[in-house]
């Protein structure tokens, strides 16, 4: 009886995973901290910091960044907002750090992002658009059981 508590102990936890992995995907532009997400997936911060990196490869911050700067290449890449208002819009509030985090992951700067042409990508359907401009993590081996 004990691994039947077991399992249905770690499979409500990965529940309470993923319902804070969906809360950063939808509310990534609010303030969010790792206490305010651990709260949604009733953990303690440290715990639920470990679980989450164990689970899905990267850090609930880094993760969050991730999709942040996900929506802020399809914001740039639009050619109608400027990298301030971009960098607002989804949720950061210092643009030398989103600068920075946006270097680092997609390898240019946010302005020379914005300054390509992004014609080709246009004229995609939209899940295959997507796909191709979704920037990836180096070192982040695990996916979500989505991808």
């Amino acid at each position: 009886m004990a691994a039947k508590e077991t399992l249905a102990d770690e499979l409500a936890e990965l529940v309470r995973l993923r319902r804070a992995r969906d809360l950063m995907d939808r509310e990534f532009e609010s303030p969010l901290d790792v206490e305010a997400i651990a709260k949604a997936a009733y953990m303690s911060p440290a715990h639920f910091s470990r679980r989450f990196k164990q689970e899905y490869g990267e850090s609930p911050y880094s993760y969050l960044m991730t999709r942040r700067i996900e929506r802020a290449m399809a914001l740039l890449r639009r050619g109608d907002m400027s990298v301030t208002d971009a960098c607002m819009a989804v949720g950061c509030t210092s643009l030398g750090s989103f600068s920075a985090s946006f270097t680092k992951l997609v390898g240019m700067p946010p302005s020379d992002y914005r300054a390509q042409q992004h014609t080709e990508d246009a004229i995609l359907p939209a899940c295959v658009q997507k796909e191709r401009t979704r920037p990836r993590r180096a070192g982040s081996e695990k996916q979500s059981p989505e991808e």
